[in-house]
C-alpha cells in the first residue's frame, strides 16, 4: 500500500513541476498512466472510502468485493481502458432535497465509472492544480472552506467592505461542452483523455421512479451542456471552467486596478470591493457572458459589511466592533440558516418515532450528525452559537429520553435524566463551546 502511495505520488509532482514550470506546455503523453495498477488501485480506495450508494446496475462496493475481488476488478478495468473497449455507463439521477425546499440533481455513476473518473483525475489534475489561483479554495488539495474564510477576513480588515455576494444560475447544468473541453485542451492534447472526458459529459442520465420504471431525462451524444453533479470528475471540470474569471482578474491586476478582490470556492464566490462595486459587477457580468454564464438575479446582492451580514460557505460574515478593545473585526459564526439544519437533522433523529430503536443507535445517529457539523463550525467567533445547538441537542435527547420511558411530565424528565447523564451513561458527543476568537 505505501509502495502504491509513493509511485503515484511521485508521478503527480512530476507533473506538477513541469506543468508549474511551463505554463504553456500541453502534456500529450498522459492517458497510459490511467490504467496503471497502482493508479487504479489508488482510485479505488479514494472510491470506497465515501461509501456512496450503488449507481443505475445495482451494484454496490460489497458486492465487487464480496465476488470477483478488488484485484479482478481493477485488472479487468484496466483492460478495457487500456484496449479502447471502455464506455461509459449511464448516471442514475436522484434528487436530493434543499434547505429552501427545492431539490438538487445529483448524478450517480456506477462504481467502475467512479474508479475510472478517480484513476483519470489522479493523473490530470496536479497539471491544473499548478494553474489555479490562490484565491480559489474550493475541491482543491491542501485547500477548504475555513481558508476562503480567512482570505475575506483579511479583505474585510483591508477595507473592502462592498461585497458583491454572487449566486450563479444552475451553474453545473449550463456548461458548455465545446468551451470546457477547449479549456481542458489548452493543457493536454493527449487524445485518449480527451476523449474519455467527453464520453463521461455526454453519458446518458436515467431516472428511476417510485414504481422502478426507468426514464431517460437527459445526456447522450447529443446533449450540449453541463457536468453532472456527483460524478467524481465533475468537481474539478466545473472548477476549472470558472478558473477563466480568476484568470482574467489576476492577469490583468484588477484586484489593485478595481480595488475588488475576488474569492472562489468552486461556483461560489465573493467580490469584496474598497468603494465601487458597479464596474467590478459589470466585467463579472460580461466575463461570464462570454462563458455562457449569468448571475442569478434574484439571489446575487450587493451588502455592505459595515451594515449587514453576508453569507458564505455557511457562515454568516459582517464587521462588527469588540466590546473588550473596541476595535472593529470580521465577525464569523454559523449562519441562522446553518443552525437551523442541524437542528431539524437531530430533531429527526430523537422524534417519536426513533423510540422503537435501541437508545445506543439513537446516540449514535445524533453524534454523527452533531460532530460532523461541529467540525465545520467550530472556528473563530462561534462559541455563542456553539453553546445554543449544545442545549438544543441536550434538550432534545431528553425529551426523546422522556417519551421512551412515558414520562409526561416536563420536569420530572428532566430530573431523571440530568445533563451529565447524557455524555457519561448515554455517550452523547458533548459539543465544544469554545471556538478560537479571531
Amino acid at each position: 500500500m505505501l509502495e502504491t502511495l509513493d509511485t503515484v505520488r511521485t508521478l503527480q509532482r512530476k507533473l506538477y513541476l513541469k506543468a508549474k514550470r511551463e505554463p504553456t506546455f500541453r502534456f500529450y503523453a498522459l492517458y497510459d498512466k490511467v490504467y496503471r495498477h497502482d493508479i487504479l488501485e489508488k482510485a479505488y480506495r479514494l472510491v470506497r472510502s465515501s461509501n456512496g450508494s450503488p449507481g443505475i446496475d445495482d451494484v454496490s462496493f460489497k458486492m465487487v468485493e464480496q465476488g470477483v475481488g478488488i484485484n479482478q476488478f481493477l485488472t479487468e478495468l484496466g483492460k478495457d481502458l487500456k484496449e479502447g473497449t471502455y464506455k461509459a455507463s449511464p448516471v442514475m439521477r436522484v434528487m436530493i432535497p434543499k434547505s429552501d425546499g427545492g431539490q438538487r440533481p445529483l448524478s450517480i455513476p456506477i462504481i467502475k465509472d467512479r474508479v475510472a473518473q478517480m484513476a483519470v483525475k489522479l493523473v490530470i489534475e496536479p497539471i491544473f492544480e499548478s494553474d489555479f489561483v490562490e484565491t480559489s479554495y474550493g475541491f482543491r488539495p491542501k485547500k477548504g472552506a475555513h481558508d476562503a474564510i480567512n482570505e475575506i477576513t483579511h479583505a474585510l480588515l483591508s477595507g473592502h467592505t462592498q461585497v458583491i455576494d454572487a449566486d450563479l444560475s444552475k451553474y453545473f447544468d449550463t456548461i458548455p461542452h465545446a468551451k470546457l473541453m477547449k479549456i481542458v485542451a489548452e493543457r493536454i492534447c493527449d487524445k485518449g483523455i480527451l476523449k474519455i472526458i467527453k464520453m463521461w459529459l455526454k453519458a446518458v442520465i436515467i431516472e428511476v421512479d417510485k414504481r422502478g420504471k426507468r426514464k431517460v431525462i437527459g445526456g447522450g451524444k447529443n446533449s450540449r451542456f453541463g457536468t453532472p453533479q456527483g460524478g467524481v470528475i465533475s468537481p474539478l471540470l466545473a472548477n476549472l471552467y470558472l478558473h477563466i474569471l480568476d484568470r482574467i482578474w489576476e492577469r490583468n491586476n484588477l484586484a489593485s486596478k478595481m480595488g475588488a478582490r475576488i474569492v472562489r470556492f468552486a461556483d461560489d464566490f465573493v467580490v469584496l470591493c474598497k468603494s465601487d462595486v458597479d464596474r467590478p459587477l459589470a466585467l463579472i457580468k460580461k466575463i461570464l457572458g462570454r462563458l455562457d454564464l449569468k448571475l442569478n438575479t434574484d439571489k446575487t446582492h450587493i451588502v455592505n459589511a459595515w451594515n449587514e451580514a453576508f453569507v458564505f460557505l455557511g457562515f454568516e460574515l459582517q464587521m462588527r466592533k469588540s466590546w473588550k478593545s473596541g476595535k472593529f473585526y470580521p465577525h464569523v459564526q454559523p449562519a441562522p440558516k446553518s443552525v437551523r439544519k442541524i437542528k431539524q437533522a437531530v430533531k429527526e433523529v430523537t422524534g417519536r418515532t426513533y423510540t422503537s430503536i435501541p437508545m445506543e443507535d439513537v446516540i449514535m445517529l445524533v453524534n454523527r450528525k452533531v460532530r460532523g457539523w461541529t467540525n465545520y463550525f467550530h472556528y473563530r467567533n462561534s462559541s455563542r452559537r456553539l453553546s445554543y445547538v449544545k442545549n438544543f441537542v441536550e434538550t432534545r435527547v431528553t425529551i426523546h429520553l422522556r417519551k421512551r420511558h412515558k414520562i409526561r411530565n416536563y420536569y420530572r424528565g428532566f430530573n431523571l435524566f440530568p445533563r451529565r447523564e447524557l455524555y457519561n451513561k448515554y455517550g452523547l458527543y458533548k459539543i465544544p463551546t469554545t471556538a478560537k476568537w479571531v
